[in-house]
């Protein structure tokens, strides 16, 4: 199978390389290892300052020109109208394209794909009306356009099948041609901690409190400070490490330092997914995730890898994928958070218990098995095999 994947990311070429941004990448690019030819479509990027990960030298590139952001619609429509023409050489030689979104052009390229007798499978990652609202409140016009782009994402989705990342997205997906749910993993077999190991962490000491994500509104990070505060006041010591970077740094900053807590955190910026992230993941205690809106982060599957008890917000899909592997708690709930991790910090059973059923997620999950049941679907598109 040829298979080609569209997602709205900047590519950049370093040197002879394919580079790109986001860790998802790393998941697309190994998807070579499983199809007869892979080829990436995205924008390029005259930048390389932020090419943080290498995709592999078995995947290729068709680049898309480059506009900086949808939310300047006036500057990406021309692009738009180039990336058509460029989209549709493409296809000369692919079986089958994977388009995530929703997004315009995934909406676009289904439709050109599908002319041109190409098999079409949609992807979705997450709530996009959902994380708008979160990330741009009163925005209405762009609330507006995300409601409209999900509906048009839902009415393609009765004609391809659909590729959704948690149980959430692939309940509001429940009425296309087909739904493969998964989860985006990077982590592999060989990345876990033996959970009887990690079960006898020491916890006596100070706790280290670990936040991985973009410090961005819809991750809500100022909620970071309260919580902290709250531990603070207790009987133990907490330090807090936030791995991550985003336009609500300097405003984390001013209120850790307003609580008077600004020693007791590291704001460690943007930590790529590899043995370092790793090493941060094993070298804590507990995560904490406390994002408004998800579908299935993979953050939470490697802090399983490193043998973490996590603590993370109820919403999206995490609560119907990983049950009783997470303690939940209400989003924007600073007191429940705290008195949760408290108690975890507390309890060497239930300490024990989520490392456990994390452990066994996180190795039913690995990214060689995601991408394995991917393919298949994939494949089974391709030859028919689904209805």
């Amino acid at each position: 199978m040829r298979l080609a994947v569209y997602t709205d990311y900047a590519y950049h070429r370093v040197g002879g390389e394919i580079r790109a941004e986001r860790a998802f990448a790393i998941f697309l690019g190994r998807l070579a290892e499983q199809v007869e030819r892979l080829t990436l479509i995205g924008r390029l990027s005259p930048d390389p300052e932020r090419a943080r990960y290498p995709v592999g030298e078995d995947a290729e590139l068709v680049p898309l020109p480059f506009y900086p952001t949808l939310a300047q619609p006036l500057r990406a429509l021309p692009a738009f109208a180039r990336s058509v023409g460029v989209f549709w050489r493409a296809l000369d030689d692919v079986d089958c394209v994977w388009l995530l979104g929703p997004h315009p052009l995934a909406c676009c390229f289904a439709i050109v794909a599908a002319a041109r007798r190409r098999h079409v499978v949609l992807g979705v990652r997450q709530d996009l009306p959902a994380y708008v609202r979160n990330r741009h409140p009163g925005r209405h016009g762009f609330l507006l356009a995300a409601l409209a782009l999900e509906g048009s994402y839902r009415i393609l989705a009765r004609f391809f099948a659909v590729v959704v990342v948690g149980p959430d997205l692939a309940r509001r997906y429940r009425g296309s041609r087909a739904v493969l749910e998964i989860a985006v993993s990077l982590v592999e077999e060989t990345d876990l901690v033996d959970p009887r190991v990690a079960g006898n962490r020491a916890y006596d000491g100070e706790l280290r409190l670990l936040s991985v994500g973009r410090i961005d509104r819809e991750k809500n990070p100022l909620l970071l400070a309260d919580v902290l505060a709250r531990l603070q006041a207790g009987e133990r010591e907490w330090r807090l490490v936030v791995c991550g970077e985003g336009p609500l740094r300097e405003p984390l900053e001013a209120r850790l330092a307003e609580l008077g807590l600004a020693e007791q955190v590291e704001l460690r910026g943007y930590v790529p997914f590899g043995p370092g992230l790793l090493d941060v993941y094993r070298e804590s205690h507990f995560l904490l995730h406390i994002s408004l809106t998800e579908g299935l982060p993979q953050v939470l599957l490697e802090a399983f890898a490193g043998g973490l008890p996590v603590v993370a917000t109820d919403v999206g899909g995490i609560a119907d994928a990983l049950g009783d592997a997470v303690r939940l708690v209400p989003a924007q709930d600073a007191a429940a958070t705290a008195e949760a991790l408290a108690g975890l910090a507390q309890d060497p059973a239930l300490r024990r218990g989520l490392i456990e059923r994390g452990h066994e997620h996180a190795r039913k999950r690995s990214g060689t098995a995601e991408r394995r049941r991917l393919v298949n679907f994939l494949h089974d598109c391709v030859v028919g095999a689904l209805p």
